[in-house]
């Protein structure tokens, strides 16, 4: 069996096309299982929500006129609920505890555990309308899911989370990613950004295989 095709999937937790494209990536592995070996990293967009706000929405109604965006994007998608308080009332101020408890998730359980665990996060967000910048909060989610939030928290205190989500950001700098989601498929040979579809996605994972195939 030939090596499966790797897709280093960059996200931030608070990017509505990402929370859009979730179920684009769930049907991906479903149709392809072991043929592709989806890897989630994290890229800083929404660090700091406040300067964000200042800087890019200023002029076109702050996080009221932010809200009304993301809730105008995600309209056309049914699955990707949105509930209508998310950044006109509730307003997290980063994504970055989000992704370290992810990493730290990764750390202590696996990769999968902390896939699962976006989506928890994710859903948390857009359809509970949970300020998930809120450490507590977070902590309420892994308790929820049966998680040990004690050993997940060890890998915070050592700096082992912090270090391995440094890591994604550096990588995403040094690669000059333009944001969320990136998906970067075949150890670089390929970069797609923004709201690529299932069929689109498909295709060119698709192609990669076959590429792969026919070299061996």
């Amino acid at each position: 069996m030939n090596k499966p095709i790797i897709v280093e999937y960059y996200t931030d937790v608070l990017c509505v096309w990402a929370w859009i494209s979730q179920q684009r990536i769930a049907r991906l592995q479903q149709a392809l299982g072991a043929e592709v070996d989806i890897q989630f990293r994290y890229v800083d967009v929404f660090g700091d929500t406040q300067t964000k706000m200042q800087k890019q929405w200023f002029d076109r109604g702050l996080y009221q006129g932010f809200s009304e965006h993301v809730r105008h994007c995600a309209n056309q998608y049914p699955e990707a609920q949105v509930n209508p308080t998310i950044w006109s009332e509730v307003q997290p101020t980063t994504s970055t505890n989000a992704h370290l408890v992810l990493k730290a998730i990764e750390l202590a359980y696996s990769s999968q555990k902390s896939s699962e665990m976006a989506l928890v996060f994710r859903q948390a967000f857009y359809t509970n309308a949970l300020d998930i910048s809120d450490l507590n909060i977070l902590n309420q989610l892994l308790i929820q899911k049966n998680l040990d939030a004690t050993l997940i928290k060890s890998h915070i205190d050592n700096g082992t989370a912090i270090a391995a989500l440094m890591a994604d950001y550096q990588e995403a700098k040094q690669q000059a990613l333009k944001g969320s989601p990136t998906y970067i498929i075949d150890n670089g040979r390929q970069v797609l950004y923004g709201n690529v579809s299932y069929s689109v996605l498909l295709a060119n994972v698709k192609a990669h295989l076959v590429s792969e195939s026919a070299l061996t």
